[in-house]
């Protein structure tokens, strides 16, 4: 299960147990949304109450970064796991965006909301 929650040139998720296919593609129509309105949009995904994802996300998460490479400004990533956080840092690979991952909230919307300041 996910939340999402957005405003201008962000889009914020949280993922709740399992990361499936349905809640991915939620995520991508919000933000193929975005990036047809606003130009490029920075990310949060809240991902410390994720218990793990589907293959199928991880995939679809591949095939999306690669359509939306240079879509994105800033992804920020909450999490303490070690394995997200890698993968977080694969993830950048794809995207030319910066990529961070935070242990706290307050500080990863403030890192996001330093880039929307100095955009403007």
């Amino acid at each position: 299960m996910i939340t999402i929650d957005h405003g201008p040139n962000l889009v914020a998720v949280a993922v709740f147990g399992e990361f499936e296919l349905a809640d991915y593609k939620e995520f991508e129509e919000l933000v193929n949304y975005k990036i047809k309105f606003e130009g490029r949009v920075n990310l949060l995904f809240d991902l410390r109450q994720m218990t793990g994802f589907t293959v199928d996300v991880a995939w679809e998460e591949i095939q999306f970064s690669r359509r939306h490479a240079h879509d994105f400004g800033r992804i920020a990533v909450l999490t303490d796991d070690q394995w997200l956080a890698w993968s977080a840092w694969i993830t950048q690979l794809f995207v030319d965006a910066d990529v961070l991952v935070f242990p706290e909230e307050a500080e990863a919307r403030a890192w996001l909301d330093a880039a929307e300041e100095a955009a403007q």
